[in-house]
């Protein structure tokens, strides 16, 4: 068991790590087993933050964001509403102040059974 969740961990480090070396927009964090978002990451990548616009975060054990994550990444751009929308036990997502697309507006108020909250288009996040 230990050996599986070293494995996890080395595999978390290894996709962040490349993120950050490739200065890629995308964190790839799927079928990592993750439960919660790990902390360490916001050290590692509090440089490049402000470049990533999609975060996978599929195939996981997630029971919740925390307000950190929000806050740290309120660049994204793409959410995969339809994915949401198949997700019965999620309450709440709050997306506000990103800049999320046209589509995205337009197509999750219909599809969603849980509040989504978003600024208005082209508020900006107030300084920190």
């Amino acid at each position: 068991m230990l050996r599986k969740m070293g494995e996890a961990v080395a595999r978390v480090a290894r996709k962040v790590n490349e993120t950050v070396e490739s200065g890629s927009d995308t964190l790839d964090l799927a079928e990592c087993k993750l439960v919660s978002f790990p902390v360490g990451i916001y050290k590692v990548l509090r440089n490049v933050t402000d470049q990533i616009h999609l975060i996978t975060l599929a195939n996981n054990e997630l029971k919740a964001l925390t307000s950190k994550f929000m806050t740290t990444f309120c660049q994204l751009r793409d959410v995969p509403v339809e994915k949401l929308a198949a997700m019965p036990a999620l309450h709440l997502i709050n997306l506000r102040f990103n800049p999320l697309n046209a589509e995205v507006r337009v197509i999750a108020p219909p599809l969603i059974k849980f509040d989504m909250l978003m600024s208005p288009e082209g508020a900006r996040a107030p300084p920190p």
